[in-house]
């Protein structure tokens, strides 16, 4: 158990009014608190319909008690739910009574890191927990609920089982270096390693799909004015979003949109055509396009048929994440030298080839990934698999077993920082941060 003497309390509905409001405490005055609060002691995993009484035993609230005695709760610690109605003053009067009672308020994500913490989940579970509240399509709940259930961390794990597999064979050699080593025992950890290096490059390319689920990309629309973005923005999105004339400069900010491609999340950007102008509103506009340009996923160049190829004003994007867009094709033919997607925002034409090629510069491959992941999973499996080459590049120099030891040693590192074994304090309070209050 996690030596912790502070107890805390949260609302763990969304704020707002509902039918049905809930305030979690977890910690060592939890019994302490749920007796005061309803002038019984609760027994364990038993709905009680009682009223919620303060300190001079008048009824604040009537509603259901749910205690959890540690360590068998989601913290592992004594846990309390107060299920009281879901209007915003009553929770806050609840929750009052609660901190006049010993409690604080909870850090967001307390919860979660205290489950952690005691062993309850493993930091690759507790991160999909708030990957599962934040979810924006069901296959990212699907998945976010396979790596919550374990599926990722059993991979994970499987992976470390070969890792250490291999570092028994290697620390043999160095710990006994008067033993002749066979040259067929270096071709057979090289190819070892070259499945072990498989195997994780694999498991990373399920992981990327799970972080595209979770986070989903961010594609900007950008051109010159009249080229037709804001018309290809309300087409994608089914509904009239941004306002769409044929006065050159309609658009001077940018205008977002949510989208869901095939379970993959998307935000679609609309932004101020690129012009020279004058005007100090547009110019800004136009400042602020670049912006999102920059910061982009995707970017897709929508071009004018009418018009023909037009002056982006130094625009400067990597091609791999340009995309070409010849617009207004219902009124002007495509040259054949053009490389890109041809569409009519007006009538719809070419929309479905657009959709696909937006999942291709994604690499998004439904059906999805078997589990949700994030960033710093991806940069760890990166870590893992750039030391296990490392590791497989000595095995050509012979005599080289403690530098494999070493290169192994950081593989299995990088693998366990992924559950959380060896997460320092300071990564821990950064990812927890990210979560909710009440969770």
């Amino acid at each position: 158990m996690v030596q912790d003497t502070d107890t805390i309390v949260a609302l763990a509905t969304p704020p707002g009014r509902g039918g049905v409001g809930v305030v979690r405490v977890s910690g060592p005055l939890v019994r302490k608190i749920g007796a005061a609060i309803t002038g019984q002691n609760l027994p364990a995993r038993q709905a009680v319909l009682t009223d919620f009484k303060d300190a001079h035993n008048v009824s604040v609230d009537k509603g259901i008690a749910l205690f959890f005695a540690g360590p068998a709760s989601f913290t592992g610690e004594d846990v309390l739910e107060l299920q009281g109605h879901g209007g915003p003053i009553v929770l806050q009067m609840l929750t009052r009574l609660v901190i006049d009672l010993g409690a604080r308020l909870a850090r967001p994500g307390e919860f979660s890191e205290r489950a952690f913490l005691n062993n309850k989940l493993d930091l690759a579970q507790a991160e999909a927990v708030a990957s599962l509240i934040d979810a924006s399509s069901e296959a990212a709940a699907r998945a976010a609920t396979r790596t919550l259930n374990g599926a990722f961390s059993q991979r994970v794990h499987s992976l470390s089982q070969e890792v250490v597999r291999l570092r028994v064979r290697v620390e043999a050699q160095v710990d006994f270096p008067e033993e002749d080593i066979d040259s067929a025992d270096l071709t057979a950890l090289a190819n070892d390693l070259s499945a072990l290096i498989e195997a994780v490059a694999f498991t990373r390319g399920e992981a990327r799909q799970g972080r595209l689920l979770d986070q989903g990309i961010q594609i900007a629309l950008v051109g010159a004015p009249n080229s037709g973005k804001s018309t290809l923005l309300n087409r994608l999105a089914g509904e009239d979003r941004a306002i769409v004339t044929d006065i050159p400069g309609t658009t001077r900010d940018v205008l977002s949109v949510e989208l869901n491609l095939n379970g993959l999340p998307v935000t679609l950007y609309d932004t101020a055509g690129l012009t020279e102008t004058e005007d100090v509103v547009e110019r800004e506009g136009i400042r602020r396009a670049r912006q999102q340009a920059a910061e982009a996923d995707i970017v897709c160049l929508v071009i004018d048929g009418k018009a023909g190829e037009q002056n982006t004003l130094g625009l400067d994007v990597d091609p791999q994440r340009l995309l070409r867009i010849w617009n207004k094709i219902d009124v002007a033919p495509v040259p054949s030298e053009f490389s890109g997607v041809a569409v009519s925002a007006l009538t719809g034409a070419g929309l479905n080839e657009l959709r696909t090629r937006f999942l291709e510069l994604a690499d998004f491959h439904p059906p999805v990934a078997a589990f949700s992941a994030r960033a710093r999973h991806l940069d760890a499996l990166d870590l893992a698999r750039e030391t296990l080459l490392e590791a497989q590049m000595l095995t050509n120099q012979g005599d080289a077993w403690e530098l494999i030891a070493e290169a192994l040693r950081l593989t299995h590192g990088h693998l366990q920082d992924i559950v959380g074994v060896m997460s320092a304090d300071d990564l821990l309070g950064e990812i927890f941060a990210t979560f909710c209050i009440g969770k």
